[in-house]
């Protein structure tokens, strides 16, 4: 997302005033494109950044670029993805108790680069997003995911990726070998949150799995657990195109939510998967689960409260277990892109460039596609 990106942009302004021109119509008022800047020396000081503002206001603007100090790396980023979290935050101003403060915020967590300057200049990297601060019980018991302190790029007071440059810890940089993409790298972070919840799942080989809500994540979920050896996934969505990408990503049989109400044709799933982030989805998770199952709880509800019937768990004696983030799954998931194990690049449906920042989220929050990636 360098200088090519204002090239793109001044090209497609000209294009749309020779287009109103051409109509006899006065073109449309825009407002100034933010400008690069550079030192005498020909280094760039100034960068492209998008801050969400508000609750679907989202600007683009110019601002110094970043200084790596020590531990630090400055990267070029390359590529951005639109994650649900990124859209509660673009449409509603904030996630559960997270809220926008008096400083606008940097959004964007899913995102990969280059690095610039220092040993490990011209690197490509996957971005680890958690900033755990490696000295409470929770992180030396190995569950960075679960720090009290923890900063976490794009939420709160941690800029996150839509901008040209960021700087970040040199240990949470993920080397991406050449088999795997900018846009495959930036899709980690949701891949390895899909991987995460399928180790909380403890699904056997052999075993049988249901994924409530078919999104990014829950298609990537339905691919790692076939790569995982599930002999069945039974998938549901009441979006038909995330239906059909279900299939294509391996499900045996998908379901409209408002046609299944959760029968499996036996006792139910070995494990069931919601990633819906709503009360329909936990239930129906509920439901196909066989009694003495685990319900895994990836989903994020937009007014931070989940609700579902307690006798329907308790009788069948559920183990209900929520899903936080990840953790320390970077080399296994850099390993099933290279393997073939996941085809992450084909949930990518739509693309801009950071200069069409706001017209990405909106296209994002449409659910009309499956990702949206900024690159």
């Amino acid at each position: 997302m360098g200088q090519g990106r204002w090239a793109h942009l001044v090209g497609e302004g000209h294009r749309q005033k020779v287009h109103h021109l051409a109509l006899g119509r006065d073109p449309p008022a825009q407002e100034p494109l933010p400008r690069l800047m550079f030192s005498p020396a020909g280094t760039l000081v100034r960068m492209l950044v998008a801050r969400l503002h508000g609750a679907r206001d989202l600007r683009l603007g110019d601002e110094a670029m970043p200084v790596a100090t020590a531990g630090q790396s400055l990267v070029r980023v390359t590529a951005v993805g639109v994650c649900g979290s990124d859209l509660h935050w673009y449409a509603d101003g904030g996630i559960g108790e997270a809220k926008l403060g008096e400083r606008p915020l940097v959004i964007g967590h899913e995102f990969a680069g280059v690095i610039e300057g220092g040993p490990r200049h011209g690197e490509r990297v996957a971005v680890d997003p958690n900033i755990a601060c490696e000295a409470c019980a929770l992180c030396w018991q190995g569950n960075p995911n679960l720090c009290p302190q923890v900063e976490f790029a794009g939420n709160l007071t941690c800029d996150g990726g839509l901008r040209e440059y960021v700087v970040w810890p040199t240990a949470l940089l993920v080397p991406l070998p050449d088999a795997v993409s900018d846009v495959d790298g930036a899709l980690l972070e949701p891949l390895g949150v899909a991987v995460h919840a399928l180790d909380l799942g403890r699904l056997r080989i052999g075993g049988s799995a249901a994924v409530i809500g078919c999104g990014p994540i829950g298609l990537m979920l339905i691919q790692a657990l076939r790569s995982a050896g599930a002999a069945f996934i039974v998938a549901a969505d009441p979006l038909p195109h995330r239906r059909t990408a279900a299939q294509q990503a391996g499900a045996d049989e998908v379901w409209d939510p408002a046609v299944w109400r959760g029968e499996t044709g036996g006792l139910g799933v070995d494990v069931a998967f919601e990633v819906g982030g709503t009360d329909a989805a936990v239930e129906l998770a509920l439901r196909a689960a066989r009694p003495g199952a685990r319900v895994v709880l990836v989903g994020i509800p937009g007014d931070d409260r989940t609700a579902f019937p307690a006798g329907l768990a308790r009788r069948k004696g559920l183990t209900l277990v929520m899903s936080r983030r990840m953790k320390d799954v970077y080399p296994r998931t850099v390993s099933m892109v290279v393997r073939g194990a996941v085809d992450l690049a084909s949930l990518v449906t739509d693309r801009f460039a950071l200069g069409e920042a706001p017209a990405a989220f909106e296209a994002a929050l449409s659910r009309s596609g499956l990702k949206t990636m900024i690159c």
